[in-house]
């Protein structure tokens, strides 16, 4: 049996894909307050109960997670411009089609919960605070990006967002030791420990799967599960595809990572049942990516252009809240234009700014490798050699 806090936001599944209706209209057939709908079912591993299918939106939460994927999307169309016309270097990962899953778990987080995730990264730093000028800005290597452009792509940061991280994996280890030291340091909160499909066969995850709930440590292991590594599908990479149920003893939950709302709900489930002492969860978000694995991947020679254009179609996360939220009247069609426009402007100004912005100098080389370096010096290419550590700090405080 669940906590009583879980049970709060667990009820029995109901019929999916049905519409509630609208609780309250006012005299233009708008709603005044908030509107019910169905998700899909989820799908359980070792839970009683799962998330309610039955969700409660206004128009408040409408307007925000529209306007958040929408600028995700925006931002990654940027990106890869920028990438083509080769101002942004290195490698660079678009989260392009998976927006619903950073959006709908960053409304269930709580000020006190942390997220890491791996080099797929843009998204998620948007949602945690960080504003797109300064993620292009890292983008692009500027100084004013929000880890002054030494970070780039993979390795962005803000206060309780631990990165993009670029080795396969290794951001689930870190994330069990950020809950523990939020266990540890008794904040009450949780860390969201994000990985792909193609990371869930890592060997490090399965130890720290066990780890987590030897100790009950307050983690969310969350596969964001796109159907393809690298190049790879999962089908062909991995034995089993269940990857909710990979926790063994850890309990799971399935959830429609295209469907923003059933996100949300299967965070709060999994937010309630780590802060209440119950340990780990594993969550496995069903999403799509429609760049290839990189942008030096076409993401073409493994799946067919009809297969990314029918979900483009049928399953895309933004064009299919949008008017679901429309067609409940919870927002209208000329609301949601001003907000497109807006966003374009926004992003717009932001990728000029990114461009034309300078990169830091050689002075800060030695900088920020230390919160708080007390000799005062670092070892540079010799011992006998060294460089004195300057603390500059990124735009954004951490």
């Amino acid at each position: 049996m669940l906590p009583a806090c879980v049970r709060s936001v667990c009820k029995k599944n109901i019929p999916a894909n049905k519409a509630l209706g609208l609780i309250s209209r006012n005299g233009s057939g708008h709603t005044t307050g908030e509107t019910q709908f169905e998700t899909k079912p989820f799908k359980l591993h070792k839970l009683a109960e799962g998330p309610s299918t039955h969700v409660t939106l206004t128009r408040a939460e409408a307007l925000d997670m529209y306007t958040q994927m929408h600028t995700i999307r925006r931002m990654e169309t940027s990106a890869g411009n920028l990438y083509k016309d080769k101002i942004i270097r290195g490698f660079c990962h678009l989260y392009a089609g998976q927006e619903a899953v950073a959006v709908g778990f960053k409304h269930a987080l709580r000020p006190q919960d942390s997220v890491i995730t791996a080099y797929r990264a843009h998204g998620w730093t948007y949602v945690m605070g960080v504003p797109p000028i300064e993620v292009l800005s890292e983008l692009t290597g500027r100084r004013t990006g929000c880890a002054r452009g030494k970070g780039g792509s993979m390795h962005m940061y803000t206060k309780n967002f631990y990165g993009g991280n670029g080795i396969v994996g290794a951001q689930v280890p870190l994330g069990v030791g950020v809950a523990l030291a939020a266990q540890y340091k008794g904040t009450d909160g949780v860390c969201v420990a994000l990985y792909g499909d193609g990371a869930a066969n890592q060997g490090q995850v399965f130890e720290v799967y066990n780890m987590a709930k030897l100790w009950n440590i307050p983690c969310i292991f969350v596969c964001e599960n796109n159907g393809y590594g690298m190049g790879t599908s999962a089908v062909r990479a991995a034995a089993s595809t269940e990857y909710y149920t990979r926790g063994d003893f850890v309990p799971g939950i399935w959830v429609d990572g295209m469907d923003v709302l059933a996100v949300r709900q299967a965070a709060r489930l999994a937010v309630n049942y780590c802060a209440a002492g119950n340990g780990p969860i594993v969550i496995e978000a069903q999403t799509y990516r429609y760049s290839g694995h990189s942008m030096s991947d076409p993401g073409t020679s493994y799946r067919t252009r009809e297969e990314v254009q029918e979900v483009r179609q049928t399953r895309d996360p933004i064009t299919s809240f949008k008017e679901k939220i429309i067609t409940s009247n919870l927002v209208t069609a000329e609301e949601i234009k001003e907000i497109d426009a807006k966003i374009r402007t926004e992003i717009d100004e932001a990728t000029k700014k990114a461009k034309a912005e300078k990169e830091i100098g050689l002075d800060e080389i030695a900088s920020d490798i230390y919160a708080n370096n007390v000799e005062g010096e670092i070892r540079g290419l010799s011992v006998f050699q060294p460089l004195k550590h300057v603390r500059v700090g990124p735009a954004v405080n951490l």
